[in-house]
């Protein structure tokens, strides 16, 4: 009888889990990338009569991405996003399984994280990691645009007005034990102040023909945030690079001693976006950011004098998007402006910080198309606009033949900053291919860029994009002010044009 008994026991837990597993709705999503790549994305061409870079002529590769939804109701659902790449073929760095015997490891969660309903409410939450993208329009994000831990609350009180609050921390716990200086705390100093918090509002209004959303964000930083062994760098973005003044291309020391515990941080925007003249087609945005110095550091001054820096740094933005929509395409125009250095880093810099700037309004120094990386010929940048500015023409989606579109974009990219910053600068450095993530090569105002885009989009099957890019960059660097930098001094170098020409595969379900 107690057999019987635990066999029914155990009979009516399975048909119990069973039962709530069928309550739970499953949904899988996803994309898979195959690329091949053909360029040679350097603006410098050699130094000392050396070839500047090492990277090879062609490359191919591959990513996928899967999505898995676990839909309880309307009212609850938990998301994992698995990534798998990238995959360079042929490729043993870091386990990527692109080598013979294709047993790469290279498996990371992207974004987890729950959507839930406040009961009775309409007040919605995502918590934990997930895309975190700061209201904009006309040509991207500058500010942030990437994967974070963190919380966003969001409400709509009626058609026209919504709000939503945010909470994330992009940096936390990576704090090794070592200050500003070099001197160690020892280990019971482990991550110590170390972390960077970000609470963001945003007030979204629609009405008819116009819609905008204002926000604004306040974050606060640790002061030993900067200084662990990896730096700030990130999957998304380069925080050393876009946080503080003195970077990039300066041949500068470690930050000196602060006696702050935290440095304070603000940007805020408006995006706006007008289609009551529809099919015409207007956006702007407006950026304003803010980091509080934590020390001043030691710069070399055409690579003899000692100059104390400032590390603050503060800057804005204006870009611009208007279009015109018509039955073979899509014309229109688009245009930036952002404060740049001044000349003086004893004030900081004046170039706008960011997180994770993604700037798409071209798709070989900007984020435009498909997106694969900055290096092995798929030379998609994500760039912030800092220290520069722009105009560029565009006809978006002509189609001759069914199924199959193309785009093209002609861009100038002028500098904003001093050209007497260079004499803080290597002409190799301000202008390599490391400090193009996110800030982009350094432009002064004799500096310039003219950069041609032509992607091509062959819709082969519902799910399967056939996506061939060829880019153009003239580089118009002016060579006699990057003369003036201490490394020209010691060193010749030679600048080039760069190109790019990419195939993409890309099946999504």
């Amino acid at each position: 009888m107690k057999k019987i008994l635990t066999l029914m026991l155990a009979a009516g837990m399975l048909l119990g889990a069973a039962s709530g597993a069928k309550a739970i709705d499953f949904k899988a999503s996803g994309e898979w990338l195959v690329g091949f790549g053909l360029g040679d994305g350097s603006l410098i061409k050699d130094v000392d009569n050396k070839k500047y870079h090492n990277d090879d002529t062609f490359n191919a590769g591959q990513r996928v991405r899967l999505q898995l939804d676990a839909v309880a109701s309307e009212s609850l659902s938990g998301t994992v996003f698995f990534e798998i790449g990238d995959q360079m073929w042929g490729s043993n760095a870091e386990e990527s399984g692109g080598a013979l015997g294709a047993d790469g490891k290279v498996v990371k969660v992207k974004n987890a994280y729950i959507d839930w309903m406040v009961p009775n409410t309409d007040l919605k939450l995502r918590m934990g990691l997930q895309a975190v993208a700061l209201p904009n329009v006309a040509g991207g994000s500058a500010i942030m645009d990437g994967d974070a831990a963190a919380v966003v609350a969001s409400y709509q009180f009626n058609d026209n007005v919504g709000l939503t609050a945010l909470w994330m921390r992009p940096l936390n716990d990576n704090y090794t034990g070592t200050n500003a200086a070099g001197e160690a705390y020892g280990n019971g100093y482990n991550n110590y102040l170390d972390n960077m918090d970000l609470f963001a509002l945003m007030l979204p209004l629609k009405f008819d023909g116009v819609e905008l959303t204002p926000w604004a964000m306040y974050g606060m930083q640790g002061k030993n945030t900067r200084f662990n062994e990896g730096g700030v760098g990130t999957a998304d973005g380069a925080l050393d690079v876009t946080l503080p003044g003195y970077l990039p291309g300066m041949n500068e020391f470690a930050l000196g001693k602060t006696g702050k515990a935290y440095g304070s941080m603000f940007w805020a925007g408006l995006p706006v976006a007008i289609t009551a003249f529809d099919p015409l087609n207007i956006e702007f945005d407006i950026n304003y950011g803010y980091v509080e110095a934590m020390g001043r550091y030691d710069v070399l001054k055409r690579g003899t004098d000692l100059v104390r820096g400032n590390s603050k740094r503060e800057g804005w933005l204006v870009k611009a998007l208007v279009e015109y929509k018509m039955d073979w395409g899509t014309p229109g125009i688009f245009g930036w402006y952002a404060s740049g250095d001044d000349g003086n880093v004893k004030n900081g810099s004046e170039r706008l910080p960011s997180i994770a700037g993604a700037g798409n309004f071209t798709s070989f120094m900007g984020d435009g198309n498909l997106a694969w990386g900055t290096g092995y010929n798929f030379y998609d940048n994500n760039l912030t606009y800092a220290g520069t500015w722009g105009v560029g023409l565009q006809i978006a989606d002509v189609s001759f033949v069914e199924d199959l579109k193309h785009t093209f974009r002609v861009a100038y990219w002028g500098g904003t900053n001093s050209p007497s910053m260079v004499k803080y600068m290597g002409s190799g450095v301000a202008w390599n291919d490391t400090t193009t993530a996110q800030d982009g090569p350094y432009l002064t105002t004799n500096d310039g860029l003219l950069e041609f885009n032509l992607v091509n989009s062959w819709q082969i099957y519902e799910n399967l994009e056939a996506n061939l890019e060829l880019g153009y960059i003239v580089n118009m660097m002016d060579k006699d002010t990057w003369d003036k930098s201490y490394i020209s001094e010691q060193r010749n170098w030679s600048k080039q044009d760069a190109w790019k020409a990419q195939l993409i595969f890309a099946y999504t379900f």
